[in-house]
């Protein structure tokens, strides 16, 4: 299992039930419909029905978002993880009824959120009023009032500070200067003059750059203060009632969700309409299915509908969609697969080729067994007690996994917690406790850590260029398969214990052994890796070039597995200095305390960003080491007509298996 094989579709059905044939389809969500190219057959035109539905949930989410917003749902890890709510066809469609009153309060849940904003900007622009009148609040006439029937009246502003002194011995004579406020960069002032005066004051007041007060209102400063502040007051109580109305309209939150999702459907429906072709009485429908799937879906059609289907295999030059499939041990990996790129036409899925390294890796890196449990625990709780999306699902059961596989290497480096075993039977039970390690411990022993990740590596290396052998000879292309491959595996195992005897004695035999493994390889190289230039020299500094790629490009791989060292190392060290800063008070009880709170949190900060790391590298080494030596990727994910929801989902859906 891995790539699942796809036939063509062709359904050919009478046209009065084309909508319940795609409703139909929807649910099942194993077809994926493609676009009608038949310039014989028409097309329906449904941007306008799906701009309508566009425009109705667009108002159904603003409505959820603001309820969110002002009356928030608590939910716990339960509903969190849940997942989808599964309904009953039935029960969808008695929902589906009630959908105009639900938009009914939608728009009113809207309307009431359109009056917070209006009020709150009205009540800003108010306050920012207040703001500037306060400064004119000792003024005790309007600031429109312009004199008496003996005086005139200047009311404004200087961008400098002064006094009235120093400005009425720049004004004419008869001017009389109040300054009602003032600040370093600007003076507010009040004055009064003859009428004789008044055009004489003015132009010295321009060269002063005075600036008027602009103001329609014939109140004083402190009347439209009070006036302006009631208005807000009354502005932030109609807030407050819109609020009070927007939580009690809140009781309407399961229905919008439910009206969010039934539009998506009849979007999506009514986007797949859009794809078939019409005669006058039938339409017809052509699409991609997994052959797996065919004779189930043909029966179910046939028996409710009149309908004419056929499956065909798809051409060579067609962009046929990829869906893989593959066991309960690989099918979590998948999402990494997916993460990197779906397998190419030429692609086998790598999925379960790289699952087994993927495991080993991540657990190496992590390598303690305490947060292996820890993980183990916690997926395991997770996967059995909440009714997980697919994708949540295979995540979690992909960190179970690599928690049973972090168990494993902790287990076999003796590291549980750090070493927490030895920590406690020291301080609080004066017992020295050596070793619990199955193995060897790293942080005693780093070079054979580091000669059984060299070793690692090469086997996942070795692994990737079998599967590029296998895909060329099964392209028939044998010879070239064989000088390919056979080649790198000589060079790679003969230089292995040349390497090795670098860092630990390596028997004599072994290392002559690799030594003419090396040389042959080499020479294979040389001699092959050229052969498709058609001059001497091309094919010789072909395989001169070859072996420059293969030497450099290996060796960097190889080395590229030292990650498995370093980061097994790092958690198991931080584990250990988490421990001791636990341990360091002298009194036993308050060693007790601290070590509890300090392992606590210390072990859960070292988990996650340890954890992190480990899936980050693990990750780095398939795509990077791995799928360079076989993978090219740029396939299309089968992309099927379904229940595309957010918050619900037909329990019929499950029963696609």
């Amino acid at each position: 299992m891995a790539k699942l094989k796809m036939k063509k579709i062709e359904l050919i059905a009478m046209l009065t039930d084309s909508k319940k044939i795609i409703e139909l389809l929807q649910r099942r969500g194993v077809v994926e419909i493609t676009e009608n190219d038949d310039e014989e057959l028409e097309n329906t035109n449904v941007t306008a029905v799906v701009g309508e539905f566009d425009k109705f949930r667009n108002t159904a989410v603003q409505a959820l978002e603001i309820i969110d917003n002002y009356a928030p749902e608590k939910a716990s890890i339960k509903d969190l993880l849940g997942g989808k709510t599964e309904v009953e066809k039935h029960e969808f469609g008695k929902e589906a009824m009630h959908m105009e009153q639900v938009m009914g309060a939608a728009n009113e849940i809207i309307k009431n959120q359109r009056m917070i904003n209006d009020s709150a900007n009205s009540a800003s622009q108010l306050q920012i009023k207040c703001d500037m009148l306060g400064r004119w609040e000792p003024l005790d006439v309007p600031l429109n009032f312009r004199g008496t029937a003996t005086t005139s009246a200047y009311i404004g502003t200087l961008p400098y500070l002064t006094t009235a002194e120093e400005l009425e011995e720049k004004l004419p004579e008869n001017c009389s200067v109040e300054v009602i406020s003032s600040t370093k960069d600007q003076t507010n002032v009040f004055i009064i003059c003859s009428k004789e005066a008044y055009d004489e004051a003015g132009d010295t007041l321009r060269k002063l750059a005075f600036a008027h007060i602009s103001e329609p209102e014939s109140r004083t400063p402190k009347e439209l203060i009070s006036a302006y502040s009631d208005e807000i007051d009354k502005l932030n109580s109609d807030a407050e009632k819109a609020k009070e109305n927007i939580t009690k309209l809140a009781e309407n939150r399961q229905q919008l969700r439910f009206v969010i999702d039934y539009l998506q459907m009849r979007k999506e429906k009514y986007d797949a309409l859009s794809d078939l072709g019409f005669t006058e009485n039938t339409f017809v429908l052509n699409g991609y299915i997994p052959e797996k799937f065919t004779e189930s879906l043909k029966n179910e059609i046939e028996a409710k509908y009149t309908a004419a289907i056929t499956f065909t295999d798809p051409s060579e030059d067609e962009d046929v969609p990829v869906l893989l499939e593959n066991s309960k041990f690989s099918t979590p990996i998948e999402e990494i697969t997916k993460m990197y790129a779906m397998p190419g036409k030429g692609d086998v899925d790598p999925t379960p080729i790289m699952s087994f390294f993927y495991y080993l890796f991540f657990g190496m890196m992590l390598s303690d067994a305490g947060y292996g449990l820890l993980m183990v625990i916690g997926t395991t709780i997770a996967l059995k007690k909440f009714k997980l999306e697919t994708t949540m699902k295979k995540t979690l059961t992909m960190f179970r996994n690599c928690g049973v596989s972090t168990v494993f290497w902790g287990a076999l480096f003796g590291s549980w917690f750090g070493d927490i075993v030895q920590v406690v039977a020291r301080n609080f039970f004066d017992k020295e406790i050596g070793s619990i390690a199955l193995w060897f411990e790293p942080l005693t022993d780093p070079v054979k850590l580091l000669l059984v990740s060299f070793g690692l590596g090469i086997l996942h290396l070795l692994l990737g260029v079998a599967v590029s052998f296998k895909m060329t000879w099964d392209t028939g292309k044998k010879l070239d398969a064989i000088f390919d491959a056979l080649p790198i595996y000589l060079i790679v195992l003969g230089i292995a214990p040349v390497g090795a005897g670098m860092f630990v004695t390596v028997p004599k035999t072994l290392t002559d052994i690799g030594l003419y493994m090396l040389i042959a390889g080499v020479v294979i190289l040389v001699l092959t890796a050229g052969r498709t230039s058609k001059s001497i020299f091309g094919k010789f500094f072909g395989g001169l070039y070859a072996l420059y790629n293969t030497a450099t490009g290996y060796f960097g791989d190889i080395l590229s597995y030292s990650r498995l060292l370093a980061l097994g190392l790092a958690t198991g060290s931080i584990a250990s200095v988490i421990n001791l800063i636990g341990t360091m008070p002298e009194n036993k009880i308050v060693k007790l305390i601290a070590l509890i709170i300090v392992f606590v949190v210390g072990h859960l900060a070292n988990l996650a960003i340890n954890l992190l790391g480990a899936y980050v590298h693990t990750d780095r080494l398939q795509f990077v080491e791995l799928f360079s030596k076989f993978y090219t990727g740029g396939g299309r994910e089968f992309s099927p007509l379904t229940v595309n929801t957010k918050y619900i989902k037909f329990k019929e859906e499950n029963t696609n298996d």
